[in-house]
């Protein structure tokens, strides 16, 4: 059924990626299982198994359109509508008959494999273990319609080695269900251990943490919504056992489907997180979602703002400001320029000239359009405000629909754009001046949601900016400058933003004593860039906004050169101007598997205990060496509950805008690897 299922998609026309994902074939496989469990093999069954794979294929590209469309999966519609139709129409046909195969099973047994098979089963079917258990073994099993407890132990030992969460959902969804049956007075009919499996069990998971991004609150729901999938089963039983049908997992179905809708309807809540990109595992998606929120990736689809200005500034006034930042205005920035003293201006001060930041150029803080211009109004003395035209010369940039940036207080006749026309991030669109409602010079700068003068503020973040700490410099992502703070724009480096641009086409060889490995860089069908090492099946995905480079995720042998190649670039500056020290938390499944892995994804979606904490500054810090070799420190450290900790060191090797190699030492160990182009 599965060959044939596949062999349809391919005709149909669905990509490779579509095959691949298996969605359009699930059905068919579980098809397959169900027809094989029902009917005796002849050759009626065999076409009508072509038949129904044909049918189930179609059946279930309809129901993932259809659903798709509402943001829903189409879970196991297209099954259950196929292997209804076969079930109603094989009656019709003398050539397909029932099988006895679930009746007299121990002769199939023996027909694979003798005594042995016979008496391996029997002594594992006569366990003494707790009914509890046995029931939940065969539970599993009935999952791929079977009923035995091997079977069950075999999926549960595979769901240990897969997923722990799966599995505590499952036996969390198995045990509600009989608590529940054991408080309502007994099993109802039309409930079986069938039921239990794919109906309760996979409710649990679904609910807890597939489709929502698993958590406490995930698993309460899951826990509340067995019972209803419980009355959904006897009361759609009631309807479809008059046709002769069996209830299969449409009650499942129909609880997860109406739950996920009422979620979408109640909107975003971070309480309870719909999967925003499914990763086919509860581990993934909670471990994926919880490190882009603490690294801020996904802040990424935000249109990047830079500070519109040149060199160190001081915010004079931020968010909520004492003096103006009020109400409707209340997300609004003011700069000025301070010298080392802290002083803004130099003696005697009396006059605009005097200021710093007076005449210095204001930037374009992304790309956009300008939409309105004032650039006639005089600068003000010292100490004087002019009310009347309370936002001086100005420029309202448009940056996207809903979205414009204004700047405020510009010195007369010094704005070089007009109306209409195009400007870049990083633009000179200004100078800094005393124009409005501002007694000294300064820039005001806030985020609107329409091109009017007046209009209220938006809060919004700066995508990355350096913030001056003394002696210091601290990498900001993702943030807005607080009153007082010294910042400054991050002045990129051309060869290391050459080295960290891998394009998709690019490949090279790395190579380290006899190990030597083939990157190619790639992209998926969700957009997401990564460097794919074939031979070994590693994918490293990152993203990168010209100032930043970012690692998100690494998937395969850790031991390889690829693996370790994302931890030791978690999260590199693309600049050496400041010996900037970058700090991240990179994501779980960085993390050698072990005892505290396995602990952590059994209690992950209620308590994260493992920190893979990372480090990484540019050894090289002089502009002058673009060109020559340069060279980044980097380092991790694991946290273990306990105060335990486990560190690695090493470094990455940049020349000529090229990644060169990189050296890791890691328990004692280094290796290094050379880059050949």
């Amino acid at each position: 059924a599965l060959v044939i299922g596949i062999t349809a998609t391919r005709l149909i026309g669905f990509s490779p990626d579509q095959v691949r994902s298996g969605l359009y074939t699930y059905g068919t496989l579980l098809t397959g299982l169900g027809m094989g469990t029902f009917y005796e093999w002849s050759v009626g069954y065999w076409i009508l198994l072509g038949l129904a794979s044909l049918f189930s294929v179609v059946v279930s590209a309809v129901f993932i359109a259809r659903m798709g469309r509402l943001g829903l999966p189409a879970l196991s519609l297209g099954f259950i509508t196929t292997l209804w139709l076969v079930i109603l129409s094989a009656p019709a046909f003398s050539s397909i008959g029932l099988t006895e195969r679930n009746i007299y099973w121990l002769n199939e047994m023996y027909a694979v494999g003798g005594t042995n098979i016979l008496r391996f089963m029997d002594q594992i079917e006569s366990l003494e273990i707790p009914r509890l258990l046995s029931g939940f073994f065969r539970s599993m099993s009935a999952i791929i319609f079977q009923n035995n407890i091997l079977t069950g132990i075999l999926l549960t030992l595979a769901l240990v080695r897969v997923s722990r969460i799966s599995l505590t959902l499952m036996a969390l969804g198995y045990l509600v269900s009989m608590a529940f049956i054991e408080i309502m007075g007994g099993m109802a009919a039309g409930v079986n251990y069938y039921n239990l499996g794919t109906n309760f069990m996979l409710v649990a998971l679904a609910l807890g943490g597939f489709y929502v991004i698993p958590s406490g609150r995930s698993y309460l729901w899951a826990v509340l919504m067995v019972p209803v999938s419980y009355l959904l089963v006897v009361g759609l039983w009631k309807i479809t056992s008059g046709w002769g049908l069996p209830v299969f997992s449409l009650p499942f179905c129909v609880t997860v489907l109406l739950f996920l809708r009422a979620i979408q309807i109640a909107g975003a809540d971070d309480r309870m997180v719909l999967t925003p990109i499914q990763y086919f595992q509860p581990e993934e998606n909670l471990y994926r979602y919880r490190s882009g929120r603490e690294r801020l990736l996904h802040q990424k689809i935000l249109i990047p703002f830079r500070l519109p200005f040149l060199g160190e500034w001081t915010v004079s006034q931020g968010y909520d400001g004492t003096y103006t930042h009020r109400d409707a205005w209340r997300h609004a920035l003011d700069f000025i320029v301070t010298d080392r003293n802290g002083e803004a201006f130099k003696q005697p001060g009396a006059s605009p000239s005097d200021h710093h930041c007076y005449d210095k150029p204001v930037l374009a803080p992304a790309d956009g359009i300008v939409e309105y211009v004032i650039d006639h109004i005089s600068d003000n003395p010292i100490g004087q405000n002019n009310t009347r035209d309370n936002w001086g010369n100005t420029l309202i940039l448009k940056h996207a629909e809903g979205l414009y940036s204004k700047l405020s207080h510009l010195r007369m006749g010094s704005v070089r754009v007009k109306k209409g026309e195009h400007v870049r991030s990083g633009d000179i669109i200004g100078l800094c001046g005393n124009s409005g409602r501002s007694p000294v010079p300064h820039l005001h700068f806030q985020l609107q949601t329409t091109a009017w003068l007046s209009a209220g503020t938006y809060p919004y973040p700066f995508s990355a900016y350096l913030r001056h700490n003394g002696h210091d410099y601290m990498l900001m992502e993702y943030s807005v400058p607080q009153e007082g703070e010294r910042i400054s724009n991050i002045s990129i480096n051309p060869d290391m933003v050459q080295a960290f641009s891998f394009q998709p086409g690019m490949s090279w060889n790395v190579r380290s004593g006899d190990m030597v490995e083939r990157w190619e860089v790639e992209v998926s069908p969700w957009n997401e860039s990564y460097i794919h090492c074939r031979a070994l099946g590693v994918r490293a995905y990152f993203i990168s906004n010209g100032l930043v480079f970012t690692f998100t995720q690494c998937y395969g042998d850790r031991k390889s050169l690829l693996f370790r190649f994302s931890i030791l670039a978690g999260k590199i500056l693309l600049s050496s101007e400041h010996p900037v020290m970058v700090t991240d938390s990179l994501p779980i499944p960085s993390i050698h598997p072990g005892p505290f892995r396995w602990l952590q994804d059994f209690v992950a979606p209620f308590n994260i205990f493992l920190k893979m904490e990372y480090r990484s500054r540019v050894a090289t810090t002089d502009l002058l060496s673009f060109g020559r070799d340069m060279v980044i420190d980097t380092s991790t450290t694991i946290r273990y509950p306990g105060g335990r900790s486990e560190e690695t060191t090493g470094s990455i090797r940049l020349k000529d805008g090229r990644l060169t190699g990189f050296i890791m030492t890691e328990k004692g160990k280094s290796m290094e690897a050379i880059c050949e182009y």
